[in-house]
């Protein structure tokens, strides 16, 4: 849950987008390159504020995504590395925002990379992880019928997602900057770096989010998380690669049929008690 949560959000910054948790091509930036602008919540008009703004913007325009993820967890206390890659989309359907992640390989440290299959979807109200490892699924409902929500506004619960959430709400949560470009050739992408304040909603999650936006699509290439002070030395790195942008998606995609013989588990919403 916590994985496709991530993912989702990251696509979601896109958007603004995921996914967390576009690119035309491979992301080269590093972190560690430049050094913040210390202007935590800048004066309307800045370039800081005019970048989220217009990311807000494109969470309204988006009606579909799609994309390669390559989706890589980091826990250095344990020497441990584990890279996922596969395909993400996501689409505005019959009312309702529907998404689907396919994970396709896993590698594990140095070992060569395998196939292994992962797939998560969400259609607003169910929310569904297909294990082909274990046989197994797990269908956890997220809303009433009558009520479905967009997935990235699921994603936002864990991380914030742009588009979904208030520009004056995130300067709530995290201390943004806008990192100065002082390479010799411009980088095409803004690089925002956001830190985690002292009673922020996420700092049992995590202690900075950073993320590079394409500057000619206007849409995240690469998003890079830092675990809380519990997951010290936890990072978490998604990538969006080859993305297409509002070409349509059929419908079909978001159709999984479960094969036969896989486990059910099925999860109903959790009804709030009354006051």
């Amino acid at each position: 849950m916590h994985r496709i949560i991530i993912a989702g959000a990251i696509i979601g910054f896109s958007f603004v987008i995921s996914p967390l948790y576009g690119q035309t091509s491979s992301a080269g930036c590093t972190l560690g390159q430049v050094q913040p602008q210390q202007d935590p919540q800048p004066p309307a008009g800045s370039p800081l504020e005019t970048i989220l703004e217009g990311l807000q913007k494109k969470a309204s325009e988006l009606k579909s995504y799609e994309c390669k993820v390559d989706y890589v967890v980091n826990q250095t206390l344990l020497e441990s590395k584990t890279r996922r890659t596969g395909t993400l989309y996501y689409a505005r359907l019959d009312g309702r925002s529907r998404l689907r992640v396919d994970f396709l390989t896993l590698q594990q440290d140095q070992e060569p990379q395998q196939d292994y299959r992962e797939q998560i979807t969400f259609d607003g109200v169910w929310l569904q992880q297909v294990s082909y490892q274990t046989q197994s699924v797990e269908r956890r409902q997220m809303a009433e019928p009558n009520k479905p929500i967009d997935a990235f506004a699921l994603a936002s619960r864990q991380v914030p997602v742009f588009g979904f959430s208030k520009v004056e709400d995130l300067h709530k949560q995290f201390e943004i900057t806008l990192v100065a470009d002082e390479q010799k050739e411009p980088s095409p992408y803004h690089h925002l770096h956001m830190k985690v304040k002292p009673d922020s909603i996420y700092k049992d999650d995590y202690s900075t989010i950073d993320f590079w936006i394409d500057k000619t699509l206007g849409l995240p290439a690469r998003i890079v998380a830092v675990g809380a002070e519990a997951d010290v030395g936890e990072t978490y790195e998604i990538k969006l690669i080859e993305p297409k942008v509002n070409t349509g998606i059929d419908k079909s995609v978001f159709q999984v049929s479960i094969p036969a013989g896989f486990s059910v588990e099925t999860i109903p919403l959790e009804k709030k008690q009354p006051k």
